[in-house]
């Protein structure tokens, strides 16, 4: 394999835009394990008190990620978020207004490998999400196995992060208030298998749990793609029925994450690594969808807002593909 190695006389902004990558690549691979070992060591320290006062906060903050989550304005505004926008860049698109009087349930798609829009539009301010939806506070939903990580739980709440259960949705849906948009990755760490360049395949046509969701709290659903998602990264050939894909089914029921084996780019190479590709990703809000509240409703009513879904997130794809250079004759497939 020939590797090609990067030009030494790179500029110092791009190099900024490199580590900020870096970091959020390395802080999915490993902030985890770091954080857990780091919990543990302190235990066998001087400083094992430390580790033992963390576990009393632990219990009596054990609920806020239910309950909304815990942000950190200055974390949100860090220039690191910044530099990593430049890195793609990564473009926040909005198509029309949301009323800050209302809350919203807004459906993310595609996944991608390491869910690069749906982290940096909602999750920090570097796309100027406050400034295109003024009075609308973002939550994005995360696997509530991550919340259990000590020290990693509170960095990831001071993003806007939240866990992903009923009884955390139903909490920001339902806010009186209104001014809040629940951010919902639907197809999840499974569509992740699934993610390599070009690919319009989606994990969505039995996937209804949001659309019940929003039914019973009456929330308008908001379709939602990200273009170039699933670019930033290669993908080691793995097809239904193959014995790769099998075993990654079969680790995400156990551990409920899901393990792509991706690559593409080093930090000092271009050939080989797991840093992202430099390609654009633009993420396109559409407009939002009126649900009507019911309690409990039937299939049929879920199955009916379900189709008006999939038919407004295809509508918005097609209206925007052309932009973003993708070819006329990839429509997106719902599996």
């Amino acid at each position: 394999m020939k590797v090609e190695f990067a030009p030494r006389s790179i500029p110092l902004q791009r190099r900024l835009q490199t580590a900020a990558v870096v970091q959020w690549v390395f802080s999915f691979l490993g902030l985890a394990q770091c954080c857990a070992a780091a919990f543990i060591a302190l235990l066998f320290t001087r400083f094992w008190l430390l580790s033992a006062l963390y576990v009393v906060w632990w219990v009596i903050d054990r609920e806020t990620p239910r309950k909304g989550g815990r942000r950190v304005q200055f974390l949100r505004n860090c220039v690191v978020w910044r530099h990593m926008r430049d890195y793609f860049p990564i473009t926040l698109v909005k198509t029309a207004e949301l009323d800050p009087r209302q809350n919203y349930l807004l459906g993310f798609h595609p996944h991608g490998v390491l869910a690069a829009g749906a982290f940096l539009n909602f999750c920090t301010e570097a796309s100027g999400f406050s400034t295109l939806f003024p009075g609308i506070t973002p939550h994005l939903m995360m696997l509530s196995l991550w919340f259990r990580v000590p020290f990693l739980r509170d960095y990831l709440m001071s993003g806007g992060l939240v866990s992903s259960d009923w009884e955390s949705a139903s909490y920001v849906l339902q806010r009186a208030q209104g001014g809040n948009l629940l951010a919902i990755i639907v197809g999840g760490a499974q569509e992740a298998l699934d993610a390599r360049p070009g690919s319009c395949t989606l994990l969505l046509k039995n996937r209804k749990g949001f659309v019940r969701l929003a039914i019973e709290h009456g929330t308008p659903l908001v379709p939602a793609f990200s273009f170039g998602e699933n670019d930033l990264f290669d993908q080691v050939w793995n097809p239904k029925g193959s014995w790769l894909r099998w075993i990654q089914h079969r680790l995400q029921q156990i551990m409920g994450i899901s393990l792509p084996l991706f690559h593409a780019r080093g930090i000092f190479q271009y050939s080989f690594g797991v840093i992202p590709y430099r390609r654009p990703i633009c993420t396109v809000v559409g407009k939002p969808i009126p649900v009507q509240k019911k309690h409990k409703p039937s299939e049929q009513e879920v199955n009916q807002v379900h189709e008006k879904y999939l038919n407004e997130l295809s509508k918005l794809f097609e209206e925007h593909k052309a932009k973003y250079n993708v070819p006329k004759d990839s429509h997106l497939e719902f599996i």
